[in-house]
């Protein structure tokens, strides 16, 4: 039994002082269905810290609660949902615990250590009532639609799906970051950016599975506090039953690329931005019909290519993929029914990043998944 409240407002606890909750923050401020009621942290004055700054950016009408300690948090009958970017190696027990506690669970990615992890999240969750999703803003932009008419209406047959999600990380980055320490975040640049590629690829393939997965690691770093090396650059790919073919690179040693592209039979469509949309107030993708000709000693390729302006504001705006994503969770919070097709596609998105770092730790040997 969860601890709603009566009220239109979903009333949010956030769970750790990281930096991506300070976007987030913002984001349930424009919900306009969403208020911060308390934020966490393993010390009270980290808390309070984390709320003076943000409150005085972007204020509340009733100031959060600083709270001392995860369990505190979700004991709290005055939270309906909790927010949890907490690393990867510690959600699954706070996860279980939020659920349990009748809480609301929006999870940053990648969600889980292992598919089977996820699997008993997921069901915990299910078993409590309580609404699981796994935070990929992306999937609640404006934008999305669009492209899927294009990819649905304009480009023929879809026969293959590449993206590339890498950026470029300092010494600073590699020796203190926690997405180089193989206890927080084993799997590294594929679980930080390939939650984003293969989510893309499988919401393409209307999320139909893969029957194959491959995986190449280029780089692998370790540091000295860290177990195990991490992947620091990857490629992988997946073979669809009906001859789809989809790769995607990820990386912390290139410089910022966020870009997808998707072939069909008559054209293709490309995003260059389509993990976090270029600031402005449009967001844009172009569809290419290209035609080639060739009559006695003439050649022509002509371009044919549309260019489509999608309105999608940066993440200060109440229209943002940020705030969508905390509006369409709370209102799910809010209505006493759950949608499970958000926890379905979170175990796939594992599964398939699961294989993945299997092959690629395995010399590229492929993963069968169907």
């Amino acid at each position: 039994m969860n601890s709603q409240s009566d009220s239109k407002t979903c009333r949010w606890g956030i769970m750790s002082t990281a930096t991506i909750g300070q976007k987030n923050w913002q984001a349930i401020r424009l919900s306009g269905n969403g208020t911060v009621a308390a934020v966490a942290s393993r010390n009270l004055s980290s808390s309070e810290k984390y709320i003076n700054q943000l409150q005085a950016a972007v204020p509340f009408e009733t100031v959060p609660e600083a709270v001392e300690g995860y369990q505190s948090l979700i004991d709290s009958p005055e939270i309906d949902a909790v927010y949890i970017p907490l690393p990867t190696g510690m959600r699954r027990e706070w996860v279980i615990k939020a659920a349990e506690a009748g809480k609301h669970v929006l999870c940053e990615k990648p969600c889980a250590l292992s598919y089977a992890e996820l699997q008993e999240m997921v069901e915990v969750c299910r078993k409590n009532s309580v609404q699981f999703m796994d935070g990929i803003m992306y999937m609640h932009g404006p934008r999305l639609n669009s492209v899927r008419e294009a990819i649905d209406t304009k480009i023929g047959k879809i026969k293959r799906i590449t993206t590339q999600f890498s950026f470029f990380g300092d010494e600073e980055f590699d020796e203190g970051n926690i997405r180089t320490n193989s206890v927080l975040e084993p799997f590294g640049c594929l679980g930080d950016l390939g939650w984003y590629t293969i989510r893309f690829a499988l919401w393409v393939m209307n999320y139909q599975l893969p029957n194959k997965v491959y995986g190449r690691m280029i780089s692998t770093y370790k540091r000295d506090d860290s177990p195990n090396p991490v992947p620091m650059e990857i490629e992988c790919g997946l073979q669809f039953a009906d001859g789809v073919t989809s790769s995607f690179y990820n990386s912390f040693l290139t410089g910022h690329q966020q870009w997808a592209h998707v072939s069909g039979t008559e054209g293709s469509v490309h995003i260059p931005d389509f993990v976090l949309p270029f600031e402005g107030k449009e967001a844009k993708f172009s569809i290419f019909n290209s035609q080639f000709t060739a009559t006695d000693c003439d050649f022509i390729m002509a371009e044919n290519r549309t260019e489509v302006v999608v309105e999608e504001p940066g993440n200060s705006a109440p229209n943002s993929q940020e705030t969508n994503l905390f509006r369409n969770f709370a209102s799910l919070a809010l209505s006493g029914k759950t949608d499970e097709h958000w926890g379905e596609v979170a175990l796939m998105t594992q599964r398939v990043m699961d294989a993945c770092k299997a092959s690629a730790e395995n010399d590229g040997a492929a993963i069968d998944l169907c």
